[in-house]
């Protein structure tokens, strides 16, 4: 049974930073792309990263390339989304998603809200 539990989330002012934390389990995360997703109020889901498995290749949505950086430790089964130069478009829930793309399940989130 796949599980992604999100962590991190937050408020924080214009300019600030977070970090996003998903620890993942129920299938083998070593061998699995993963992304992170978000969701804005009345929007619909946002592809915003992803990693792949074999090579670590990254993907990044237009407005988030250079101010995030997506990561992962196959060791210990956990994906992290370092948010630096944060804006408050970027207020959103942020899930955790297996595989590369909107396609995967995903974990519940957790609320990020860029506010001054």
């Amino acid at each position: 049974q796949v599980q992604l539990v999100e962590s991190g989330g937050g408020l924080v002012q214009p300019g600030g930073s977070l970090r996003l934390s998903c620890e993942a389990s129920g299938f083998t995360f070593a061998m699995t792309d993963m992304s992170w997703v978000r969701q804005a109020p009345g929007k619909g889901p946002e592809w915003v990263s992803g990693i792949k498995s074999k090579d670590s290749s990254t993907y990044y949505e237009e407005s988030v390339r250079g101010r995030f950086t997506i990561s992962r430790d196959d060791k210990r089964n956990v994906l992290w989304l370092q948010m630096d130069n944060l804006r408050p478009e970027d207020t959103a829930v942020y899930h955790c998603a297996k595989d590369w793309g909107l396609r995967g399940p995903r974990g519940p989130g957790t609320q990020v809200t860029v506010s001054p």
